[in-house]
């Protein structure tokens, strides 16, 4: 039995979306969507070719971004030609052709030249395969393709295509023969993994649903001025978009605080999974809606310089232009006594774990360097590269990972496709008129607990003194009955002492024993 439970708590403010994946109460993944954004991949628009790049066989394109956007000869696509004569013919004749009746152009080859298929001032139909991430303007796709929950059609393409994930060699034949008789000439499918078991009436009207919508976009531009750049075919709203993605029978419920995308999450799972429908709710709760399901809490201390592991030790992560380090440190675990060897491979396989969700929480791409704790046996090592995949299986984005080198080093590479998610996790010093900044005070609390628990666990001092700043003490010791520093004393069975000094910055504090000597962590 399945016991997991999996939570899509969706926090929209003015300014943008953010969409926490929580799995049993823990956050997995976390995407950031701005409202306005006009540029999201699988936006199709009408571009318009700037300049012709022979040396890098690509084409810069405007589509109504800041910067051009790339078109690279590779992502033109097979059926490029095909494209390009169906899109001038219905411009030119303003009138709307049946794409099924359409005699498709040969393809081009693998080899060719940009300057064959395209000119500057040329008008074309182009896909944004990755969003503009710094710098740099999106990049573009001509071989373009239209999503569905089960399905993926690709116009001007005869091919049937299936998800490897999908095991089954009967299922396989099944769906191929399947979609192979329902669908039109000159369109191509891609069977998604989602569509396995699925009956030939849900899937024939999601394909019809994705043809009409190639059609109108088609009968649109027929009656209407082109005036490029213009957005041709917009991915629907992004919430919707990945819920379409990830959204499945195991999902036990959606919380959102916003009316308008509360109505489109209902009417979405209520068309694909018509069951799950009593599973969206609209949060109406007094406390922000990240606070209520404690996200907040868990993004700061996920998305900090230093990722805090529940065994005691830690990840360092740094970014650089070209690549991101974490270095992995045994923390507290180093002074459990146990073998050298052992605790390097124990800290290293919590780490590689934490690693992974890291990659896809923060959407990390580009090249990865991991510093993991040196191990002497080669088994060991072959253990953790081993243990490293399987932590990535999962992760959605295209990953290469490479066995560790002698020095401890693990190279992984990452596609990204959107920027990098980065979140602030860093206050105003409220002791310093807001002209300095301090690590994340919700997670300070944790932190001093954590370290309690490591010393009443460790050492066999009686009493444990916590000399800290005065606003912090008097937290800490607030209400006769019921204070931390009583609830702390009370489970970790230790007499517990708070002491406070203005000496201490804000956030500093330190552990003194009954004989007033520091206890050094």
């Amino acid at each position: 039995m399945n016991n997991i439970s999996k939570e899509l708590i969706i926090n929209v403010t003015s300014k943008e979306i953010l969409i926490a994946l929580l799995k049993n109460k823990r956050l997995e993944e976390l995407y950031r969507e701005k409202n306005n954004l006009r540029f999201s991949v699988g936006d199709i628009h009408i571009g318009k070719v700037k300049k012709i790049m022979p040396g890098l066989n690509a084409a810069f394109v405007d589509v109504g971004y800041e910067k051009d956007a790339f078109l690279h000869y590779l992502d033109l696509g097979q059926n490029v030609l095909s494209l390009h004569k169906y899109f001038n013919k219905t411009i030119k004749e303003k009138k709307y052709t049946n794409t099924s009746d359409f005699k498709l152009e040969p393809g081009i080859e693998k080899t060719g030249k940009i300057s064959e298929v395209l000119k500057s001032g040329q008008n074309i139909l182009v896909q944004i395969a990755k969003e503009p991430i710094s710098t740099k303007g999106p990049r573009l796709s001509s071989e373009l393709s239209i999503a569905g929950r089960n399905l993926v059609l690709i116009p001007f393409a005869n091919k049937v295509s299936i998800s490897q994930k999908i095991k089954s060699f009967e299922e396989k034949n099944r769906l191929k023969k399947l979609i192979g008789s329902i669908k039109p000439e000159n369109f191509g499918v891609i069977i998604r993994t989602v569509a396995e078991g699925k009956k030939v009436a849900e899937l024939d009207q999601e394909l019809r649903g994705l043809i009409e919508k190639w059609e109108t976009a088609f009968k649109f531009i027929t009656k209407n001025e082109l005036t490029p750049p213009k957005l041709f075919l917009g991915e629907i709203d992004r919430t919707v978009v990945i819920l379409r993605d990830i959204l499945n029978d195991s999902f036990t419920s959606i919380n959102v605080n916003d009316n308008v995308i509360y109505s489109e999450i209902k009417d979405y799972v209520k068309s694909v999974i018509p069951e799950k429908e009593k599973i969206v709710k609209l949060y109406s709760g007094q406390n922000p809606i990240f606070d209520n399901f404690n996200v907040e809490k868990q993004i700061k201390g996920l998305f900090g310089k230093t990722v805090m592991l529940k065994s005691g030790a830690y990840l360092i992560i740094e970014h650089t232009e070209a690549l991101h380090v974490i270095d992995v440190n045994s923390g507290n675990l180093s002074k459990s006594g146990k073998d050298q060897e052992d605790t390097a491979l124990e800290v290293n396989l919590i780490s590689a774990k934490e690693i992974a969700r890291q990659l896809k929480l923060r959407d990390m791409g580009g090249i990865i360097v991991v510093d993991f704790i040196d191990m002497g046996d080669k088994e060991n090592r072959l253990l953790l590269y081993n243990e490293m995949k399987k932590f990535m299986s999962t992760d959605y984005a295209k990953h290469n990972i490479l066995q560790l080198s002698k020095f401890g080093l693990m190279q992984i590479t990452r596609q990204r496709v959107r920027p990098e998610t980065n979140i602030s996790t860093v206050e105003s010093c409220p002791t310093c008129n807001g002209s300095g900044e301090i690590s994340s005070t919700i997670l300070f609390i944790d932190e001093i607990k954590n370290h309690i628990k490591y010393l009443c666990e460790n050492t066999n001092n009686k009493t444990i003194v916590i000399n800290t700043h005065p606003y912090i003490a008097a937290y800490l010791t607030k209400g006769f009955f019921k204070s931390l520093r009583k609830e702390w004393q009370k489970l970790f069975k230790k007499k517990i002492k708070v002491t406070s000094s203005f000496s201490n910055n804000f956030l500093e504090y330190h552990f003194f024993n009954e004989k007033n000597e520091e206890i050094f962590i």
